[in-house]
């Protein structure tokens, strides 16, 4: 049986391209109104796109409702007001896909804690913002799903990536906190640990 989202409002981070513009469009074409947000730019997050607009211009040729939001997950401010736009908009918000990633790959040795600094911040404290700005209204609805993104790396770690596998596996700890913090209040948190996956990151 095909799982139904109509009705529901979904906020994917870094959807322009690779699995997240995958799960914007899959929650749209099973009827949920979707944010699509994307910094934009390079695997190592600088520069900007139109990645965003791109997707919502293809789920609203199919039919759908989405958004586009260009708010960075490392500004806490910029993920609530991209939250409470959502819920101007439409009402709420009941599922959030914490997606949002870079890479900035070297020998720990090598590599300036700027770089260990920026990755940390996009993919472990991004998560933090985005699932804290989404909290209450989840809290309020009693109903809420989020999805952690993980990743292989974070579980067995990797030669040049002492800054992603660090974020991965607190990813990991998140997950099994709020599941805990949160279950009984209806809102479901899991995570998936992707292996190698060919997607804009690794470009």
């Amino acid at each position: 049986m095909t799982i139904d989202f109509s009705g529901k409002v979904a906020i994917v981070t870094g959807a322009g391209g690779g699995l997240g513009r995958e799960y914007a469009l899959e929650l749209a074409r099973r009827g949920a109104k979707v944010v699509v947000n994307d910094l934009g730019g390079s695997r190592d997050g600088t520069g900007h796109s139109d990645a965003a607009l791109k997707v919502v211009e293809e789920i609203k040729a199919a039919g759908g409702d989405a958004m586009s939001n260009g708010g960075s997950v490392t500004e806490f401010d910029q993920m609530q007001e991209m939250v409470a736009k959502a819920k101007e908009a439409w009402g709420g918000v009941h599922i959030l896909i914490n997606n949002a990633g870079i890479l900035r790959d070297k020998s720990f040795t090598k590599m300036e804690m700027a770089d260990f600094d920026l990755v940390v911040k996009v993919h472990l404290l991004g998560s933090a913002y985005a699932t804290k700005a989404v909290w209450e209204t989840m809290r309020e609805q009693n109903y809420g799903r989020i999805l952690m993104t993980a990743s292989s790396t974070g579980l067995y770690g990797n030669f040049g990536q002492t800054n992603y596998a660090a974020s991965k596996f607190g990813v990991i700890g998140f997950t099994k906190t709020w599941s805990r913090e949160l279950g009984p209040k209806g809102i479901r948190v899991n995570a998936i640990a992707p292996g190698f996956i060919a997607t804009p990151i690794l470009d």
